[in-house]
């Protein structure tokens, strides 16, 4: 049932704010169109003037973003005008399409303190729509439908899934869910997808009688799929359809490598936007180039 383990990776964005890179791994880069997951903290943060844990304004093509906090509070601000706090149990899910930038900084925990705990996805859009406008949703509440049955509380964050579908506006066909698990409770993973994985954010679970510890993505097979918690556990389960060949450079996705070079260059000219309400800071290019273009046929 299980065709791959991708353990997390720790990696600094800066200021000592480390995550725990879960997706593009070298043997699997894509589940479904899910191209990044990022497993953010568990951080506490002590009050403090300092900025330097902030996420500064940046830039994305091709992919929606989907913020998911189990703890914590992160400001969203972009090149659209949005200025969104997101809390726990919420979503923030932003399409970047032809082109968008943004920041998350944590003032809330420059002023009382914070203990900052989620997940950051990327997923990829189709190729038709990889130049769409760009846009951002905020969602809480009836928008992410709840469950609990036997041990287990669920939270749909985006598609349908367990008879339930999100308010999230997805561009393909995908499931993403939070699952709370309590010691011996079991939970079905959903099989619609052809490609399908869990990760274990807390905890440990276990599936084909092996035990996994938390910071590890359990890459399934196709067919039926069921995890068993062994301890009190908070689980991520995700799907969907794949899409085809994405390429992955600094923050850009795209189907077309000259696209991201294009993405590049527009960044380093300073063709691209910056929040209005964040404009005085910004990330810049990494010192590496960019992909070089496909070869001539």
């Amino acid at each position: 049932m299980i065709e791959m383990v991708i353990e997390q990776r720790r990696r600094n964005l800066g200021g000592g704010f480390e995550v725990g890179r879960i997706l593009p791994f070298a043997k699997r880069r894509m589940v479904g169109p899910f191209i990044f997951f990022d497993h953010m903290g568990p951080l506490s943060i002590e009050p403090s003037p300092d900025h330097k844990l902030d996420i500064r304004a940046h830039p994305h093509i091709g992919l929606s973003t989907v913020t998911y906090l189990f703890s914590g509070e992160v400001m969203h601000r972009d090149s659209l005008g949005y200025e969104q706090a997101i809390r726990p149990h919420e979503v923030n899910w932003m399409t970047a399409g032809s082109g968008i930038t943004h920041s998350e900084r944590f003032e809330r925990a420059r002023v009382q303190g914070d203990h900052l705990h989620g997940i950051q996805a990327w997923v990829a859009l189709p190729t038709e729509l990889e130049e769409t406008a760009p846009s951002f949703s905020h969602h809480a509440g009836a928008d992410l439908p709840t469950w609990s049955e036997a041990g287990v509380k669920g939270q749909l964050i985006a598609g349908s899934a367990y008879g339930l579908t999100a308010g999230t506006e997805t561009h393909s066909p995908l499931f993403y869910a939070h699952l709370d698990m309590t010691p011996g409770s079991t939970a079905e993973i959903p099989s619609e997808h052809s490609e399908r994985a869990l990760y274990i954010a807390t905890g440990a679970v276990e599936v084909d009688g092996t035990r996994y510890e938390s910071g590890r993505m359990l890459v399934l097979r196709a067919g039926a799929s069921r995890v068993r918690a062994l301890e009190q556990s908070a689980v991520m389960v995700l799907g969907g359809e794949p899409l085809g060949e994405r390429f992955l450079y600094w923050n850009f996705v795209s189907s077309s490598k000259d696209r991201l070079a294009q993405a590049a260059s527009d960044w380093k000219a300073g063709r691209m936007k910056l929040p209005d309400a964040d404009n005085e800071e910004f990330i810049p290019l990494p010192e590496e180039p960019a992909p070089p273009p496909p070869p001539m046929s």
